[in-house]
């Protein structure tokens, strides 16, 4: 499992987890869609955002491996501003080849993209 140095293990000043320490011995947790409901709490929203902003400084719109990058975060933002790179996409794979589609992540956390939420 690739470990993504420098990358943020958490939000800032809550429990919310981007990054996992080792690998599951049975395999990893695949990615899946979660659909996002506009009744969603206001901290999960911004640790989507945060989130997103971290993908986006780290990889910008290059592939990246999930690595040891949180399923359960990354589920929240798979299928729509981050996408799978190879096909066939194996979900279960710590080296699964993934991908920020530019657009759709404008279009759903700017102030990540165009924005230095890190500052």
């Amino acid at each position: 499992m690739i470990k993504h140095r420098g990358f943020p293990g958490r939000l800032p000043g809550s429990d919310f987890q981007f990054t996992i320490r080792r690998a599951n011995p049975k395999g990893a947790t695949p990615l899946v869609r979660r659909d996002r409901y506009a009744d969603r709490r206001a901290p999960d929203r911004r640790a989507d955002l945060w989130f997103m902003a971290a993908l986006w400084d780290q990889f910008g719109s290059e592939p990246f491996a999930r690595g040891n990058l949180d399923a359960g975060r990354l589920s929240w933002l798979f299928g729509r501003e981050v996408l799978p790179y190879d096909d066939p996409f194996d979900p279960e794979d710590y080296d699964a080849l993934l991908v920020i589609d530019e657009a759709a992540a404008r279009a759903a956390f700017p102030e990540a993209i165009d924005g230095d939420l890190w500052a």
